[in-house]
């Protein structure tokens, strides 16, 4: 008898994965089924779950990295129109694998189409491909085909992923400004330290005027960039690397997430983008039907910052245990009034993805009025930090230069 591995999501949460015999892959998608959770991939013995190779359907897993969430969207929409018209979803997966654009998404929606020929269900076929189908994503989708609701899940999966987008939009729209000015402005720096004040330099040594010293400091600055300029974009490339594997660390990333929450004027607005996440999130994971401690680890991988999702992932320890969702969302100390509010009264009434929807919704209008303010709050920075650029160069360097003159008459 041939030998599979498997890897499936618990109702608890957490992926676990193992070997065991069956007659063919689809018995064994049957068996697990039957123990609950959510099959994630079967594959022969031989072959892992990590492995890059080409399968008959197309690309591996790590291709999925460069489908964007545009095209999430339009596949959750044409996925909903077509089973909605009442095409198997066999031949509705294998139309969209040959008619996308993107070879690396038809390579994976190829492979989909090819574990559901072969018997494994929608759900353990898109979890093959994590890095473009989410645990989120899964997740929902396993519980629209056990309830037999999928039109729905991949409604609320379309319609979650389009608030997301939007709100990538808003974020990059804000920030595009500020960020050009800080651009510009570290470009003139460099520009002016490498090659105009060492201009200026050669003629102050050349009439040996005696040089205040704020002319003195940049000289010096000036000096020690261009005398050590290879070794500081030695520095700053091994910095930027360095940086990059601390925070690809579990600890660097969890430090990064939470002191991202505390940076002035930004901090305010990544932590109501992640509570605006957290609602819509869990709201949606309610409506689908999963268990809420399952749930809860579903939204802390949504949430998009690890600080946040460890202390979301730690309250269904208390849940477990009988408290509330309110009760451990309190403890959390991670939620303000308003959500905590909600949450209590959506358990009260029974209605909790309901107002965790409304809350969304007032989140997604406070980070609306934050954005619009934030080049307002942010444009006196820039202009004192330009004012003060001018300010340097005209007492360090336009200053002596008016006093050329008198030091040639000499």
């Amino acid at each position: 008898m041939p030998s599979f591995s498997f890897e499936m999501l618990a109702d608890d949460g957490q992926r676990r994965s193992g070997r065991r015999e069956a007659a063919s892959a689809s018995a064994l998608a049957q068996e697990l089924a039957g123990q609950g959770g959510t099959i994630l991939g079967i594959r022969p013995a031989e072959e892992t779950f990590e492995q890059n190779s080409k399968s008959a359907g197309g690309f591996s897993i790590q291709l999925g990295a460069a489908v964007s969430i545009d095209e999430l969207i339009v596949f959750s929409h044409q996925v909903t129109t077509l089973v909605k018209a009442g095409i198997s979803l066999v031949r509705a997966i294998r139309g969209l694998s040959e008619s996308t654009s993107n070879d690396r998404f038809a390579g994976i929606l190829g492979d989909v189409a090819g574990d559901l020929e072969a018997g494994n269900d929608l759900a353990s076929a898109l979890g093959k491909h994590p890095k473009t189908f989410d645990d989120l994503y899964v997740s929902v989708i396993h519980v629209g085909e056990q309830t037999g609701n999928l039109e729905q899940a991949f409604r609320q999966i379309s319609s979650y992923l389009e608030l997301e987008r939007e709100t990538i939009k808003r974020v990059k729209s804000a920030t595009r400004y500020p960020m050009f000015v800080l651009i510009a402005i570290s470009a003139a720096i460099v520009l002016l330290n490498v090659y105009v004040i060492p201009a200026f330099a050669n003629v102050f040594a050349k009439y040996q005027a005696e040089l205040p010293w704020q002319t003195q400091a940049i000289l010096g600055v000036s000096d020690f960039f261009t005398s050590n300029g290879p070794l500081l974009v030695v520095a700053l490339v091994a910095a930027i690397y360095g940086f990059r594997r601390y925070v690809a660390t579990p600890g660097g990333r969890l430090r990064w997430d939470g002191l991202k929450l505390r940076i002035p004027i930004l901090g305010s607005i990544f932590l109501r983008i992640n509570l605006a996440r957290f609602c819509q999130t869990f709201a949606m994971v309610l409506q689908a039907g999963l268990p809420v401690t399952q749930g809860l680890h579903v939204v802390g991988s949504a949430v998009g910052n690890e600080y946040m999702a460890e202390r979301i992932r730690n309250m269904k320890q208390g849940i477990e245990r009988g408290e509330s969702i309110s009760r451990t969302a309190k403890d959390a100390d991670l939620f303000p009034p308003v959500v905590l509010q909600m949450i209590a009264v959506g358990e009260e009434t029974g209605a909790v993805d309901e107002l965790l929807s409304q809350a969304a919704g007032f989140y997604e209008e406070e980070i609306d009025f934050e954005l619009k303010g934030l080049t307002e709050a942010i444009e006196p920075l820039l202009i004192i930090a330009i004012a003060g650029m001018v300010l340097v160069l005209a007492l360090g360097v336009f200053l002596p230069l008016w006093d050329l003159s008198s030091v040639a008459n000499r």
